[in-house]
């Protein structure tokens, strides 16, 4: 009783310890019957992959997808689609660990590390969410501004409320929740269908562009200063977020599983694999699709602003339209208002399942817990500072101007998935691979092994190659040579830190697994 006492009091408080089941709201809240047809079954495992589809198409994803196919007509169709492939397997390994273990990303990471090392994980990780809120924030101001004409200051001040719909949200039911994401992830997907469908692509080069060449990853042409390669990679750091693995890792605990049932945990797997793979292949579609846009909507080289609101403005400017058919539509507005709509709808979805990530490691990593409410408002009070002041400073300056500033500050704030995604796709794979943590029916088949770390590595590879030049953004469009060399010397000192960080962090797994496997030899002696 005295346990339940100290339990209850402590829940009192906004703030308070937590280590019990992954999101213990809603984990183990949805009930699956037995004997069902696929079908059936399958709908009642769907809803998890559109939560974490969302972040493989919010608004960071726009502007690579579509300036990558300004620049390059359709070369980098096949980065899209080894990206989507490589976050299909790293997705399934996530949800599996979830399901298998009952522990989400975060705690099977900080049950295998330090508390020193816990802390600092959970530092890294908490950046990169408030990185990919910068971009929500963007996308949702720009979207205000955009539809309703509301002044920028004013638009991202108002993004803070959205706390409210998330505090909705908390009272109707997590099913629910998952029937609202989908929703607004059929409007973006019909939007960019629509307006791709009257462009009449060259559907021949579409699929041609899916077979990756020696020119996908070249570092010539250089286009809108940018080459193929800075545009694969920006595609890439756009897709596969870190967040993304913690967030799938609790969320595929919410379907009731009996844990004694191998055979029940089997099917778990198997469908929320289904579940993932279908929606990330919707995630793909319209990730292609923004490609797509980029190329066949527009003239090559006729949109001179890149960011969202130039692509708003492009949609109803005939002059940078490549299509009769578009032309005449265009003339309405509605292809521009249908643009806006979509990514006000992306941003939406992304606060959902940002702010269910964010509690997901802060429980994970460091045993904190405080209700999604404060949890969503803290995140999105420090994420609309940098875009305050960048809206602020830039306010006396030209109009494009301001749009460049604000799409800068979008893709420079993705530096740090960089940094972030290491940390979460090297201890999946790892604990995956592993038999004891997994048993020897759900660890890790031998071409899935060879698939991670070859998906892990190649990754970390292309982010830690990419560093310098993201660093060097940071100066703006024409670095003198003094900065490119201190970009590139913040880069080698960042690229030393995660290596060490990551060492770090191997050891300290390989240790306490080590202790775990002679703690269950001694037992089974």
């Amino acid at each position: 009783m005295s346990d339940e006492r100290e339990i209850k009091q402590k829940k009192q408080h906004l703030v308070h310890y937590a280590n019990g089941p992954s999101l213990e709201e809603i984990n183990g809240t949805v009930e699956v019957p037995k004997g069902m047809n696929f079908w059936k079954t399958l709908f009642m495992y769907s809803g998890p992959g559109a939560l974490v589809a969302v972040g493989y198409m919010d608004p960071g994803n726009w502007s690579t997808s579509i300036t990558g196919g300004q620049n390059f007509q359709y070369l980098l169709m096949s980065v899209i689609l080894l990206s989507s492939l490589i976050a299909m397997l790293l997705q399934y390994m996530a949800a599996k660990l979830g399901i298998v273990s009952q522990m989400d990303l975060a705690q099977a990471i900080r049950a295998r590390t330090s508390r020193t090392l816990g802390i600092v994980l959970w530092i890294l990780t908490e950046l990169a969410i408030m990185a990919t809120d910068i971009a929500e924030v963007i996308g949702g101001a720009i979207a205000l501004y955009l539809l309703f004409k509301i002044p920028l200051f004013y638009a991202v001040l108002i993004t803070v409320f959205d706390v409210l719909l998330l505090l909705l949200l908390t009272k109707i039911g997590f099913r629910k929740i998952e029937a609202i994401v989908v929703c607004l992830i059929l409007v973006i997907l019909l939007v960019f269908v629509y307006q791709v469908a009257l462009s009449n692509p060259d559907w021949k080069a579409v699929f041609g562009g899916l077979i990756p060449t020696s020119k996908t990853f070249a570092s010539k042409p250089i286009v809108g200063g940018q080459s193929p390669i800075q545009g694969a990679l920006g595609i890439i750091g756009a897709t596969v977020m870190p967040h993304n693995l913690y967030l799938h890792s609790a969320i595929s605990q919410t379907r009731k599983v009996n844990h004694d049932d191998e055979e029940d945990i089997a099917r778990t797997v198997r469908f929320t694999t289904w579940d993932s793979n279908i929606q990330l292949s919707f995630a793909f579609v319209v990730n292609s699709l923004l490609l797509i846009m980029g190329v066949a909507v527009f003239k090559t080289g006729a949109v001179k602003d890149p960011s969202f609101f130039g692509l708003f403005e492009a949609l109803s400017d005939t002059s940078t339209l490549s299509n009769g058919v578009l032309i005449s539509v265009a003339k309405s507005g509605v292809l521009s208002v249908l643009f806006a709509v979509a990514l006000l709808a992306s941003g939406q979805n992304s606060t959902i399942t940002g702010t269910l990530t964010g509690q997901v490691i802060m429980e994970g990593f460091i045993h904190m817990k405080m209700p999604l409410w404060l949890r969503r408002l803290i995140t999105r009070l420090l994420s609309v500072v940098p875009v305050l002041l960048c809206v602020g400073l830039t306010s006396k300056l030209p109009e494009v101007q301001q749009h460049e500033a604000l799409n800068t500050l979008m893709n420079n704030s993705q530096v740090f998935l960089a940094f972030a995604l290491p940390f979460s796709m090297l201890p999946l794979l790892l604990m995956t691979n592993n038999k004891l943590e997994m048993g020897k029916r759900f660890a890790n088949s031998l071409w899935v092994r060879i698939a991670g770390w070859v998906s892990v590595l190649g990754l970390t590879f292309l982010n830690m190659k990419g560093l310098p030049d993201s660093i060097a953004s940071f100066y703006g469009d024409h670095p003198t040579a003094a900065q490119l060399q201190q970009a590139d010397i913040i880069a080698y000192i960042a690229i030393a830190v995660i290596l060490a960080l990551l060492a770090w962090t191997i050891i300290d797994m390989y240790l306490n697994n080590k202790k775990l496997m002679e703690k269950a030899e001694s037992q089974g002696a």
